[in-house]
């Protein structure tokens, strides 16, 4: 037989049950509401929500489900505020991917490389600074990524590279 106290648990965890979804149902109806009387104080004649009022309806429509916004939803139709959602919401937690592989030669070491290499290719007092004295740059290139540099980025100034 079924004790007294198994039912008593089964009783107050519908209820707990029942009670948040009839919390959750609130709370939207009660955002709903607030955003009607924002859109009444604007003046208009025709409901124009801006981002931020699609945001909070989404938020509070999202738990409920399409079942149950069915019933209670009067500005808009579930399906509008599931796809706010999942743009304005959602759409907050999309990361960039990242590239894989070995990561791409820093901006300023290609430029620099590119400067040593027309540098080189240059007669006169520049030629005597930069192409034969490399402690000229900053940083130590090295001969391997000078060279995919050079092949990457054909100098201009020396069509024998190319």
């Amino acid at each position: 037989m079924i004790d007294t106290i198994q039912i008593q648990l089964l009783l107050a965890t519908f209820a707990a049950w029942a009670n948040r979804q009839q919390a959750g149902l609130i709370t939207y109806l009660v955002e709903e509401n607030r955003v009607l009387k924002e859109q009444l104080e604007s003046g208009g004649k025709r409901l124009r929500l801006t981002d931020d009022q699609r945001r909070r309806l989404a938020a509070k429509g999202k738990p409920l489900g399409r079942k149950a916004l069915r019933k209670i939803a009067t500005i808009v139709t579930p399906e509008t505020i599931l796809g706010w959602h999942r743009r304005l919401i959602a759409a907050k937690w999309t990361y960039p991917h990242r590239r894989l592989g070995r990561p791409s030669v820093m901006r300023e070491i290609r430029e620099l490389t590119l400067i040593r290499q027309k540098a080189t290719h240059v007669s006169g007092i520049l030629r005597e600074r930069i192409g034969r004295n490399p402690r000229f740059l900053p940083i130590t290139i090295r001969g391997r990524t000078e060279s995919m540099l050079r092949l990457r980025f054909p100098s201009e100034s020396a069509p024998h590279d190319r």
